[in-house]
């Protein structure tokens, strides 16, 4: 009776409900910018890892600012010159494309630690802003059990079907987590645990946290695309994150040891769907998904890695250390402190 008291009080404590503030105007309080996406009407939601909090600030950057390629050299000097602040002292955190406009929005920390936040408006044609934040309507979500204070408690942002989906680690012995966030923002409850089977590892793992991810639907079924250290590649079904659960993601590729994933966008070409990944160590892997609803579990140690699905390395893209898709044809990357369009590979 006593174990299943405590059960229950876990249970209770994972799936606890924030009530959201709802929309607001004025300064929002970023502790932290670790990570971004974007929603419906240029709504751009800012993962704040420490402040344990999702915010969604309305830009008002909705109208369509041209189409032609954006290449920005040395982004790096030019944000620091517009804060005030040196170049070393500057790191980038995240770039997403606004699809409502095209323009493109860089999260960034100054100095050490959580540092002070900002992020930076890069126009279409060009320009370097900062972006305003006083007086702007926004709201937050605050999130229940997650791992206050630690970098690595947001480590990825997506959007999908009215759901802001979070992955990063909570307070929990279950630390891999996924937040699936109702937007617009009402009642705000606990994370999923996510283990999933390292292959490389030869184990099964509750508290490596999925490092870049995206959603991606498999026939009618979204899913969450899910990249991890030393990398396996996961896909979970959206339909089975649930507060309080505890969910066994499907391993279906091993890429590779001493690597991190960075980033990862889904994209179509010539009628065939792929993911692009970009990694500290394996380059830019273009994986196709045909087959990703068919694709054998990793269940044990592959006798050889990479193993699972296949992909091929685009060679002529190389140390990207960002990217995201900036219409249906081009990519926009982030290398060697310059940002540059691509064409989809």
């Amino acid at each position: 009776m006593r174990t299943k008291l405590l059960a229950a009080a876990l249970l209770a404590a994972a799936v606890t409900a924030t009530a959201a503030d709802g929309p607001q105007k004025g300064t929002p309080d970023l502790k932290s910018a670790t990570a971004l996406a974007f929603g419906p009407n240029g709504v751009l939601f800012v993962g704040d890892s420490a402040a344990t909090t999702v915010f969604a600030v309305e830009t008002g950057d909705t109208k369509p600012a041209g189409t032609k390629d954006l290449n920005v050299e040395k982004l790096g000097s030019q944000i620091a010159a517009k804060l005030g602040a040196t170049e070393q002292d500057i790191s980038v955190t995240d770039v997403k494309v606004n699809p409502a406009s095209g323009n493109v929005y860089v999260a960034v920390k100054r100095g050490t630690g959580a540092g002070q936040p900002a992020i930076i408006r890069v126009g279409r044609d060009g320009s370097v802003e900062p972006l305003g934040m006083k007086d702007v309507t926004f709201d937050k979500a605050v999130l229940p059990g997650q791992d206050k204070g630690k970098a690595q408690s947001f480590t990825s942002l997506g959007y999908a079907d009215g759901k802001v989906f979070v992955a990063g680690l909570s307070s929990e012995d279950f630390a891999s987590t996924l937040w699936a966030v109702p937007y617009p923002f009402k009642e705000v409850k606990g994370g999923t645990g996510i283990e999933i089977f390292h292959g490389a590892h030869g184990k099964l793992e509750t508290k490596s946290p999925i490092r870049t991810f995206t959603p991606y639907k498999i026939g009618t079924q979204e899913n969450i695309m899910a990249s991890y250290t030393c990398t396996p590649l996961v896909r979970i079904p959206v339909s089975d994150l649930k507060p309080g659960a505890k969910v066994k993601g499907t391993t279906i590729a091993e890429l590779g040891n001493g690597n991190q994933p960075l980033d990862m966008i889904p994209y179509t070409k010539d009628g065939k769907d792929y993911l692009l990944v970009t990694n500290t160590k394996r380059g830019v892997m273009k994986i196709p998904t045909a087959g990703f609803d068919k694709a054998e579990a990793i269940t044990a140690r592959p006798g050889k890695i990479p193993s699972g699905v296949p992909y091929e390395t685009v060679a002529s893209l190389q140390n990207v250390t960002q990217l995201d898709k900036l219409d249906d044809t081009r990519a926009v990357i982030l290398v060697g402190g310059d940002l540059k369009t691509i064409a989809l590979p």
